[in-house]
């Protein structure tokens, strides 16, 4: 048995490589780490807080008409007697005067109708978006993923969950080894852990990978991880709180990807 280990320098990351020969079956496995260039391995947080004032005034009501009581107009003065002649004709009297009629008083408008109230149609409400549920271990990514939270757990470590953004960057990154036969932490095109994490949309302030392959079952490969030191860092790292898995053919190429979002 022989063991090899390289460190590889970028962005303070640390890349540890060991190899394990096992009998017709080669493995081989790499880590690397990296605190976003502050040792301290601190996160970062944003937060952000936005207000929207509005206010509502409600429209007056409508004057209303007051009646107003028109004074009645005075009759007129009654004419003075006539002196009547003394004559042998009969006497004539005066016809009743018709007496003029009174002045009605106006009538009081009626009150004008409330115009309708219409309301303002209200903006549709975005529907509220719930996070994104954690992604159902199965199979091997299962086996894997109970191995690192039992060894995490001996290590008073709190147990890693699967994340699907974690996921999609182990599986494309294990993808790409087995197409190109090839096991690093470099991307066929130039990529490092840390540019696929962010390309899968997961926003880190802390992050490890671990690659491996040849190993055919997950015990192996934890095994193999375990026994090496980079690795094993890795996995007992208790900063970290997600983490995804992936597992590509032929020849089982594997990609943990620890992290912990800003």
């Amino acid at each position: 048995m022989q063991k090899h280990r390289k460190k590889k320098q970028y962005r303070k990351i640390i890349i540890g490589v060991s190899a394990l020969g096992i009998v017709g079956v080669p493995t081989a496995a790499m880590a690397c780490f990296d605190t976003g260039g502050d040792d301290t391995g601190r996160t970062r947080t944003v937060s952000h807080q936005a207000q929207r004032p509005w206010q509502y005034q409600p429209s007056g009501s409508p004057d209303l008409m007051v009646p107003v009581d028109v004074p009645t107009a005075p009759s007129s003065p009654a004419a003075p007697a006539q002196p009547v002649e003394e004559t042998s004709r009969p006497a004539q009297t005066q016809p009743p005067q018709a007496e003029p009629p009174q002045a009605q008083p106006p009538q009081a408008a009626p009150r004008p109708a409330k115009p309708p109230v219409t309301k303002q149609p209200q903006a549709p409400q975005p529907p509220k978006t719930s996070p994104a549920p954690a992604p159902a271990a199965s199979g091997s990514v299962a086996a894997v993923l109970a191995l690192v939270n039992q060894e995490r757990a001996a290590a008073g470590c709190q147990a890693v969950t699967l994340n699907a953004k974690l996921t999609k960057a182990a599986q494309d990154h294990s993808a790409d080894m087995a197409a190109h036969s090839n096991m690093s932490h470099t991307g066929s095109d130039g990529s490092d852990p840390g540019t696929r994490i962010t390309r899968a949309g997961y926003a880190w302030s802390t992050y490890g990978e671990n690659v491996a392959y040849g190993y055919s079952t997950p015990e192996k490969v934890m095994e193999g991880w375990m026994n090496s030191p980079g690795h094993r860092e890795n996995i007992l790292n208790c900063s970290f709180k997600e983490i995804g898995i992936g597992l590509a053919q032929p020849n089982h190429y594997w990609t943990q990807n620890f992290g912990t979002a800003r």
